[in-house]
């Protein structure tokens, strides 16, 4: 009898040498059953959204829950799927990966390292990639001639921007950032807040966008459903962020048949 339980304790220990930590399979033995594909840069400018593109292969013998851990974005970033666990860190399910939307709020600039994990329900890494999110201001447009110069009769308006304190620009492109994540989650009413707010401040890029929400063109654009356009409020924002000086507003004020 004594014997008999020796060798099988002996067994049990051996058994427990051999599993890995947790009782999971190690993630090293798993990743060669599915791969991460990303690009090596991802080039925005501030103020932008730019698609995050992201191939998972094979999705089909992946378990139903498997997700892609994105971390390293930052933190006044946002995704267009998924949700945030941390800050710059988001969950992402693989059925959103072919819409996935980086939006990148006004004034944020620079380069980070973006860490990109295909992870399986129980929190394996079953494959992970980075990414360079490369964020930097477009070069400005050359200046016209001399000779292209509006005549004395142009009707065209000068723009005139107010310049804020840094303090008060500061706070308007917070404002500005926090309703650029609720359009980007589809919260349309509560970005709106956000971008009046900032616009009142003085903020022309906020004025500028608070005026997209109610402009039917700039809602078909952004594939926004079920939300009545309203050309007057549009018109009134557009004519505000011309005074602003932002130089978008002059066109689709003349789209809108504003003058």
């Amino acid at each position: 009898m004594p014997l008999r339980v020796g060798v099988i304790a002996l067994v049990f220990a051996t058994l427990l040498a051999a599993a890995p930590p947790g009782g999971h399979a190690p993630a090293a033995a798993q990743q060669g059953e599915a791969s991460l594909e990303v690009a090596p840069v991802t080039n925005a400018t501030p103020a932008s959204r730019v698609r995050l593109p992201i191939q998972v292969r094979p999705r089909e013998g992946l378990a139903k829950n498997s997700f892609v851990r994105i971390r390293g974005l930052p933190a006044t970033a946002a995704l267009s799927e998924g949700y945030a666990i941390a800050p710059g860190s988001w969950a992402v399910p693989l059925n959103a990966l072919p819409n996935l939307i980086v939006i990148v709020p006004v004034g944020l600039e620079g380069k980070s390292e973006v860490v990109v994990a295909l992870v399986n329900v129980e929190g394996s890494i079953l494959a992970e990639a980075t990414t360079i999110l490369s964020i930097a201001r477009a070069a400005p447009p050359a200046a016209p001639p001399a000779a292209a110069a509006a005549p004395p009769n142009s009707t065209t308006r000068a723009l005139s921007a107010p310049q804020l304190a840094p303090a008060d620009r500061d706070r308007a492109l917070k404002l500005h950032a926090r309703g650029e994540e609720q359009l980007g989650r589809g919260n349309i009413y509560a970005a709106r807040q956000f971008f009046e707010r900032a616009a009142e401040a003085g903020l022309a890029e906020s004025a500028l966008a608070l005026a997209a929400t109610y402009d039917a063109a700039e809602l078909a654009r952004l594939q926004v459903l079920g939300l009545k356009p309203d050309p007057g409020e549009a018109k009134k924002w557009y004519e505000r962020a011309r005074e602003l000086g932002a130089p978008e507003a002059e066109a689709r004020l003349r789209r809108l048949g504003g003058r």
